[in-house]
């Protein structure tokens, strides 16, 4: 009989500490003396190019891949352990990857957005979720009030689903404080609507 594979996917917004989360199962498989893979697309260029970065600046040596598909590619058959960052950069594929790595007898931990910046759910986590015997949601604080932040707030102007970026690009927003898509200019700015700003300057209410 085969070895037990199975799919954890550790989700939520930027700046959770998902890739932090994910690092540390890796180290304990290795710890364990598994045999480990290492796996992020080679969008995400924002912190190394060959390693996966939590925002706390944890590390790991990985391998870079354009898709899913290539993971298979690059899969050592005595692998036991696979780890993948960035799960939203790699595409519906990964779907069907993971399940077919789990079903050979592998351990597979995935890290990803579950939500993209006008709230919705984010290809191919959702789908990944449905098919994962562990789910663990990470929650960030918000940058505005600091309440528990499940969303990523993008704060510059783009239509793109992918705009890779980290601080300045995007913060982590509670329900409350997100706006999907980029939030108007005079919010940026941590100041109180105009009309409350109004009403305080002149004593009285308009």
């Amino acid at each position: 009989m085969g070895h037990l594979g199975w799919i954890e996917v550790i989700c939520g917004p930027m700046f959770s500490g998902k890739s932090e989360e994910l690092i540390r199962r890796l180290r304990r498989a290795l710890i364990a003396r598994k045999r480990v893979q290492v796996f992020k697309p080679a969008l995400d260029t924002r912190y190394s190019v060959d390693e996966i970065v939590s925002h706390g600046d944890s590390r790991m040596k990985s391998e870079v891949v354009s898709s899913a598909r290539e993971i298979l590619d690059k899969l050592d058959w005595r692998t036991q352990v696979v780890g993948i960052d960035e799960a939203n950069f790699l595409g519906q594929d990964l779907v069907a990857v993971a399940q077919q790595m789990a079903d050979s007898g592998k351990q597979v931990i995935i890290a990803g957005l579950d939500t993209d910046y006008m709230g919705r759910p984010f290809p191919p986590v959702p789908d990944l979720l449905c098919v994962a015997e562990s789910i663990t949601k990470t929650l960030a604080i918000c940058m505005r009030c600091g309440n528990p932040a499940k969303h990523t707030q993008r704060l510059v102007e783009s239509d793109d689903l992918i705009v890779v970026g980290a601080m300045g690009v995007y913060e982590a927003r509670c329900r409350r404080c997100f706006e999907p898509g980029v939030p108007r200019q005079e919010y940026l700015e941590f100041a109180r609507p105009r009309a409350a700003r109004r009403q305080n300057e002149s004593g009285s209410e308009l």
